[in-house]
C-alpha cells in the first residue's frame, strides 16, 4: 500500500511537469535554453564546480517558473473576479522568475565568458579580412531562402506568419554574424539577447507559434555559419 502511494506521488509529480510543459510557453523556452547550455558544456572545459553551479541555476529557473504556474492556477481558482491582491500574487511570482532568469544570465556570462575568450579566433580573423559586402550577400541569401521555405509550406506571407518565422531567422542571422566578427563576449550576448527579444515579440503578438520561431532561429544561425564557411 505504501509502495502504491509512493508510485502515485511520483506520477502526480510527473503529471504536473507535463502539464507545465504543455501549457506554459516560457517553460518550453527555458527547456530549449537548458538544452543549448548543456550542449555547450560538451565543447568547453568545465570543472565540477562550474557544472554544479550551472545545474543549480537551471533548476532554480525551471522550478521558479513551475511555482509561478501553480500560484497562477491557485489564484484563478479562488478568485473568479478581479482582486488587487490576486494581481499582486501573480506579479510577485513572476518577479521571482525574472530574478532567477537574470541570475542565470549572470552565471552563464561568468562561466562561459572566460571560456569563450580562450577559443581560437582564426576564423574570425579571416572573416574580418574578407570582403565586407559578404555580410550583406549572406543576409540577402537568408531572406530569399526563408521566403522560399515559406512558399513551400504555403503558410502566411513573406512578412507575416507561416513556417519558419522570417523575423527570427533574420534576427538570429545578424546576431550570428556579429558573433563571428566580434571578439567581445558581452557584445555577442547582447546581440543574441536582442534577437531573442525579436523572436519573443513574434510569439507575444500571436503572429507565430513557438515552434515556428525556434525553427526560424535555428535556420538563421545554421545557414549563416554555413555560408560563412563557404565564402
Amino acid at each position: 500500500m505504501k509502495v502504491k502511494k509512493m508510485v502515485d506521488s511520483f506520477n502526480y509529480a510527473i503529471d504536473g511537469i507535463l502539464y507545465a510543459v504543455r501549457t506554459q510557453r516560457n517553460i518550453r523556452i527555458e527547456l530549449i535554453a537548458t538544452l543549448l547550455v548543456l550542449t555547450a558544456c560538451f565543447f568547453t572545459d568545465l570543472g565540477k564546480i562550474d557544472f554544479l553551479i550551472i545545474t543549480i541555476t537551471v533548476t532554480m529557473v525551471i522550478t521558479a517558473e513551475m511555482i509561478n504556474t501553480a500560484i497562477e492556477c491557485t489564484v484563478d481558482m479562488s478568485a473568479n473576479y478581479y482582486h488587487p491582491l490576486a494581481k499582486v500574487a501573480k506579479n510577485v511570482a513572476a518577479g521571482a522568475v525574472f530574478i532567477t532568469s537574470i541570475n542565470a544570465v549572470i552565471v552563464g556570462y561568468i562561466i562561459f565568458g572566460e571560456k569563450l575568450q580562450n577559443i581560437s579566433f582564426t576564423l574570425i580573423h579571416k572573416i574580418k579580412n574578407s570582403n565586407p559586402y559578404m555580410i550583406f550577400v549572406i543576409l540577402v541569401i537568408v531572406c530569399i531562402l526563408t521566403v522560399i521555405i515559406k512558399a513551400i509550406f504555403g503558410e502566411g506571407t513573406p512578412l507575416r506568419g507561416g513556417m519558419p518565422s522570417g523575423h527570427s531567422a533574420i534576427a538570429f542571422s545578424v546576431a550570428t554574424m556579429i558573433a563571428l566578427i566580434s571578439e567581445q563576449p558581452f557584445v555577442i550576448i547582447l546581440s543574441y539577447l536582442l534577437a531573442f527579444i525579436v523572436a519573443q515579440s513574434r510569439v507575444d503578438s500571436e503572429v507565430h507559434s513557438v515552434l515556428e520561431v525556434v525553427i526560424g532561429s535555428i535556420f538563421g544561425m545554421l545557414l549563416t555559419m554555413l555560408l560563412f564557411r563557404i565564402f
